[in-house]
């Protein structure tokens, strides 16, 4: 896809208003199609081309988000410099799909989120835009979603007047569905995300039924399965 194509998918999908984002990748062409798209969209951008300059940009700059190519040089001067970073923003991941089981390790706070090469600029924008929504969420610092607020503060949920009496599993499955709301998320990212490792058998069905118990009893349902392809968080179409 040419500069110009990506351009015209840019006006509906981003409205960056002026955050700063670090660009991390070592393709000369990704690099101009990145830079110039997400700049277009009201992103101020600058580039790294290895590791050593990622971390060399965070300790220099506070950025919002960093998009990084999964495959770039130095990679491993993210893991030895990350305790200098008391910034850590969260990451996009560009990656290919047979590499997604080998993630760098964690450079934000747990929140990242992967778009699989070769990438389309419209995706790249969309997840941007869901990160940084869940990074920002409200003026008090909470995550929303409709009637849905998470304070990481009190690891504490509500839906609308209600609290949640949520476990420590089923607040990390509430918070990485709503980060990612309006994505499904297969059985493997999930449960990678809530306990670190891929549980089988009916570990995750059993901790979704849970979660939708409490978060969906006396509202519009808000958890929802795609079948064969995993969970989802948002409302369905049609609803207000």
């Amino acid at each position: 896809m040419s500069t110009y194509d990506s351009i015209s998918e840019t006006r509906s999908l981003a409205r960056g208003g002026g955050r700063h984002l670090l660009v991390a990748v070592d393709e000369p062409d990704n690099v101009e199609l990145l830079s110039a798209t997400l700049e277009l969209a009201g992103y101020h951008i600058r580039t790294a081309g290895n590791g050593t300059e990622v971390m060399s940009r965070l300790a220099e700059q506070r950025f919002e988000l960093v998009v990084i190519d999964a495959e770039l040089p130095e990679m491993d001067a993210l893991v030895q410099g990350r305790r200098l970073v008391t910034h850590r923003p969260p990451v996009l991941l560009l990656a290919d799909w047979d590499a997604l089981d080998e993630l760098l390790p964690e450079l934000g706070e747990g929140e990242r989120d992967y778009v699989t090469k070769p990438f389309r600029i419209a995706e790249v924008l969309a997840r941007i835009q869901v990160l940084l929504r869940g990074r920002g969420g409200g003026r008090d610092g909470a995550l929303h979603y409709a009637d849905l607020v998470l304070d990481d503060t009190t690891c504490q949920a509500r839906r609308g007047r209600r609290t949640l009496d949520l476990t420590p599993a089923e607040y990390r499955l509430l918070r990485h569905l709503l980060v990612n709301a309006h994505k499904v998320l297969s059985k493997e990212q999930i449960s990678r995300y809530v306990w670190g490792d891929f549980r089988g058998d009916n570990a995750m069905e059993q901790l979704v039924s849970r979660l939708r118990r409490k978060v969906d009893q006396e509202d519009a349902a808000l958890v929802h399965t795609r079948r064969g392809f995993g969970y989802w968080l948002g409302r369905a179409v049609g609803e207000v």
